[in-house]
């Protein structure tokens, strides 16, 4: 059976995720930065820091994007890594094993963020529930 019971006015509803387009642009804006700074930092040879930063950032937009904007912010990430962070710059190209590791790097990376930002969310909203006596 189910009781419909009322939470208090002091239960905070979960936040929401921020707009897709809103994340993309700041995939766009951070990555380009990132590829920026690794390139004057470290240089073009070493891409597998530039992934690992562009990862990084990948899973930290996720955790405030839906599940939708994941793929997005995977490829404008992989944009970016592969048109300035590898020799020779601003040339894409397309290197089967390496570049499809490199996209579901970014993929996973922004896949989890996104997934562990709904955990918490989640689990607090429950705790949140059952402090209130409503078990």
């Amino acid at each position: 059976m189910i009781k419909w019971v009322y939470l208090s006015a002091g239960a905070r509803p979960v936040p929401h995720p921020l707009s897709t387009p809103l994340v993309w642009a700041t995939a766009f804006a951070g990555a380009l930065t990132l590829v920026a700074l690794h390139n004057t930092l470290i240089g073009p040879d070493r891409p597998g820091l530039a992934l690992a930063a562009l990862s990084l950032l990948a899973a930290l937009l996720g955790v405030c994007a839906r599940f939708t904007a994941a793929p997005g912010t995977a490829v404008l990430c992989w944009l970016f890594l592969n048109g300035f962070a590898i020799p020779p710059a601003g040339t894409l190209t397309w290197t089967a094993p390496r570049d499809t590791l490199w996209l579901a790097c970014l993929l996973t990376a922004a896949l989890v963020g996104t997934i562990v930002s709904r955990l918490a969310y989640a689990r607090a909203a429950y705790r949140r529930v059952t402090a209130g006596g409503l078990r």
